[in-house]
């Protein structure tokens, strides 16, 4: 079994606890993908499997999860809220290099400068950052373009051994959605068009940043080719501009 796939599996069992858990549509060629990479002894077999998701208030519940042998898993799992709602993103990146492990773990906020948001969904989950912080230290520096994409409460860690992510990680995973779902059973509808205006723009500027800067283009392009990888990650992965053009 792969390395991630105890977090997915418990992710979606909670989904489906938790909330009014619907399909949302993968467009076709996305669901599975496999390559064959190496050579010789050396050849394996790169798989990557999508998994989509969508709730009365969750536009959409998305997962890819990349198996590639042992020094290469990846699941990236991100939830997206409706327009009509102020909540962060959830987003969980879990990666296995050859390199070594690197985790990142966040409420990706709307409005990171505001005080009153932050009051609102980055305090009360400060004591569970607080907590794992202590078993999963800082993972060093990161872009400082990435910086206002993510809370205060962003775990960014990268544990030397498999049984840390196996532990230590799997419970701040759990944690952190856990939490995350919390918020969500209590959001409510907002009513204010200025404020859809700005939660629709800060949504579309997370978006178009994390497409443009996806750090797995590299990987899927080497594995699937050019083609299928810029289609995966602006009509799948982040699909808000596509979903918006065809209701307009």
């Amino acid at each position: 079994m792969s390395l991630y796939q105890p977090f997915l599996d418990y992710a979606i069992a909670e989904l489906g606890q938790r909330l009014d858990l619907q399909p949302y549509p993968i467009p076709a060629g996305f669901e599975r993908k496999a390559a064959t990479v190496g050579k010789g002894k050396n050849q394996e077999e790169v798989g990557t499997a999508s998994y989509a998701f969508q709730s009365s208030k969750l536009r959409q519940i998305r997962a890819a999860h990349v198996q590639g042998g042992q020094s290469l898993q990846v699941l990236n799992f991100v939830i997206f809220p409706h327009l009509n709602y102020d909540l962060p993103f959830f987003g969980a990146d879990l990666v296995t290099l050859p390199g070594g492990h690197l985790i990142a773990l966040d409420m990706q906020p709307l409005f990171r400068d505001d005080p009153a948001y932050q009051a609102k969904y980055t305090e009360p989950i400060w004591p569970i950052f607080e907590a794992h912080r202590q078993h999963l230290p800082w993972g060093g520096d990161f872009p400082d373009e990435a910086k206002p994409f993510f809370s205060p409460a962003f775990l960014w860690t990268r544990p030397a051994e498999t049984e840390v992510v196996q532990t230590r990680v799997f419970e701040a995973f759990k944690d952190y959605l856990h939490a995350y779902l919390n918020f969500v059973a209590q959001a409510v509808p907002v009513a204010d068009s200025c404020r859809l205006q700005d939660i629709e723009q800060a949504q579309l500027r997370y978006l178009r940043y994390r497409a443009e800067k996806d750090p797995a283009r590299g990987m899927f392009r080497r594995f699937y080719g050019e083609e299928w990888t810029e289609e995966y990650i602006h009509g799948f992965l982040f699909d808000l501009e596509r979903q918006l053009a065809k209701a307009g």
